[in-house]
């Protein structure tokens, strides 16, 4: 067998191979793109013969080369995995363990780094996760859904900014969106922003321009409310000095627009998502959970990916999910404490999922409850709903089942009635 580190960057590769001794047959610094994979296909080739091919295939025996790199993804990585390497990403915060071990003074390069990354693989790689091996479809969701996830973070990002400005030189128009029952993410709201963004031209604003503005977002009662944003707007208020007020006014405006734009985009790229995993096989079983709609469910479906044999049982699902605590035992100390380290953004789907399913699902709610009443706290409870949701899921797809309201619930609803 052959161990390859791969330290890469934007540019290059840092690859040292060892062999199962620890001996250092190569290395060398490649380019990135086509030249650099021929170049370590070469490399490689020099250490290899007729018997680690397949017979049957004519491809390289599962296995006889393992590869060491800190990234699970893009044409590199792909590559490594169609030439038939047995590809493990490992996690940065692992690569610096594990350099303490070669190294106590703190020295770290390029090459040093791909030496430990093939160590790594040589000794311990049974303590790390290979490159799940997901479908092109499962690859494909995960990227639209993580695009459309960035999108919905940054228009959020965008309308706390908005806030804060007007909180600095016009918060009259926050007076006056909540006198008109407005919210400053209504597209209303960004209208009204635009025809008068600061406080002169918002006293000359006439109600009938409002009352418009409203109606074409179909406002019930717009000429009531348009009188009281009206009366708000030309209230007495404080003013910045003329120059600061119009730097003010220039950055609310861009932030109206940037707004504009991402909620013009959202939709469109939920369209192409709800298409994409319409398609994958395993949409059915995702929707039927209680909770999941097609947006939600992409994301978790292409956090998961859809290797069926990457997760070896609810537990090791559970806790590449980050939903399943972990212990910390020293002595007669023990302290359970929640699991941080972990995928942010499926992290996120699933604390979503479990509020939503608390409306879609009795088993759900009265299981929360009991966590309520064991005064837990709320993020705590949903944290423990959504890893039961995740063991859920993952006897839906093990099994090919879609969810069943009693069979998911049975197991605690003895435990109370008990």
């Amino acid at each position: 067998m052959l161990f390859v580190g791969d330290d890469w960057a934007e540019d290059h590769h840092d690859v040292e191979i060892l062999d199962s001794d620890g001996k250092r047959l190569g290395r060398a610094r490649l380019p990135e793109g086509m030249a650099g994979m021929t170049r370590l296909h070469e490399m490689l080739a020099e250490h290899l013969d007729d018997a680690d091919l397949d017979s049957d295939t004519g491809m390289l025996a599962v296995g006889r080369v393992v590869v060491g790199i800190e990234s699970d993804r893009g044409p590199w990585v792909g590559a490594l995995i169609a030439a038939g390497y047995q590809v493990f990403a490992i996690n940065p915060m692992s690569v610096a363990r594990y350099r303490e071990r070669h190294s106590t003074s703190g020295a770290k390069s390029d090459a040093g780094d791909a030496h430990v990354l093939a160590e790594i693989v040589r000794l311990d790689r049974s303590h790390h996760r290979p490159v799940a091996g997901d479908s092109e479809l499962s690859e494909a969701i995960k990227l639209m859904a993580r695009s459309h996830q960035s999108l919905v973070w940054d228009r959020t990002r965008h309308l706390q900014r908005l806030r804060e400005v007007l909180r600095e030189y016009y918060p009259g128009l926050l007076d006056a969106l909540a006198a008109g029952k407005l919210q400053l993410a209504d597209p209303d709201a960004w209208e009204l922003i635009q025809s008068a963004p600061d406080p002169d031209r918002a006293a000359r604003l006439s109600r009938s321009k409002i009352t418009a503005i409203l109606r074409r977002n179909r406002r019930r009662n717009a000429e009531a409310r348009a009188e009281q944003i009206q009366a708000v707007l030309r209230a007495p208020a404080l003013r910045q000095p003329p120059a600061v007020q119009a730097a003010y006014t220039t950055i609310a405006v861009t932030q109206v627009h940037l707004l504009n734009a991402l909620a013009s985009q959202i939709p469109t790229l939920e369209e192409v998502l709800g298409q994409g995993f319409g398609q994958h096989p395993d949409a059915e079983i995702y929707t039927s959970q209680p909770g999941l709609g097609v947006v939600l469910a992409a994301r978790v479906l292409g956090e998961f990916g859809d290797d069926p044999h990457r997760y070896t049982d609810a537990k090791a699902r559970k806790n590449y999910a980050g939903t399943s605590p972990i212990t910390r035992a020293s002595g007669k100390k023990k302290i359970v404490l929640a699991r941080y380290a972990r995928n942010r953004r499926l992290g996120d789907a699933l604390q979503q999922w479990a509020f939503c399913s608390l409306r879609g699902s009795p088993g759900a709610r009265a299981y929360y409850k009991q966590l309520r009443d064991r005064n837990i706290g709320h993020q705590a409870a949903l944290r423990q709903h959504a890893n039961r949701l995740v063991g859920i899921l993952h006897g839906c797809l093990k099994t090919g089942t879609l969810y069943d309201e009693t069979t998911a619930w049975s197991h605690h609803t003895i435990q109370a009635a008990a």
